[in-house]
Order: C-alpha cells, then structure tokens, then sequence
C-alpha cells in the first residue's frame, strides 16, 4: 500500500503526515509513506487545497488534517473526506 502527503511541508501537511505514520503503525500494515510535495505534482493528482491524503494514488481527503482514526478509516474504506 502507498500512503501519499500532499503538501507542500506546511504545519498542517506535517501533522497530517505524522498521523498517517501512527495510523500505519497502530493498523500494523505494510505501507510506504511519501510526501508530495512539488505544486505541479499535487495538481496532476486534482488537488487544489492541501493537505491531502491518497491511498494508492486515489485521492481519499482533501484539504484537511485527518485525526489518526480518520486515517486509519481511510486506509480501510472507500470514504472521501473534503473539507
């Protein structure tokens, strides 16, 4: 599994990454973490308000930060969450 941050290192996009990894960790899933975070990278990817969270290159949260348990529900469910 891909776990992607969309961000462009932000506050906001840091938590959002530091809750995925405790997310990831808690779960005890195989998963790699990777920041976006160049702006023509974010775009191709639809997203115009960071930060975002992907999983497996499907845009799951947009322009929120996630507590842990949403992440941990969108590593497991088809949900979108937009802000």
């Amino acid at each position: 599994m891909k776990v992607q941050i969309l961000g462009t290192g932000c506050p906001k996009c840091q938590l959002l990454e530091q809750h995925a990894r405790e997310a990831v960790a808690e779960l005890g899933i195989d998963a790699e973490i990777v920041k976006v975070d160049k702006v023509d990278d974010i775009m191709e990817m639809g997203v115009m308000m960071t930060p975002a969270l992907a999983v497996d290159g499907e845009v799951k949260s947009v322009g929120k930060v996630l507590t842990k348990d949403q992440v941990k529900a969108q590593l497991g469910g088809p949900k979108f969450t937009r802000a």
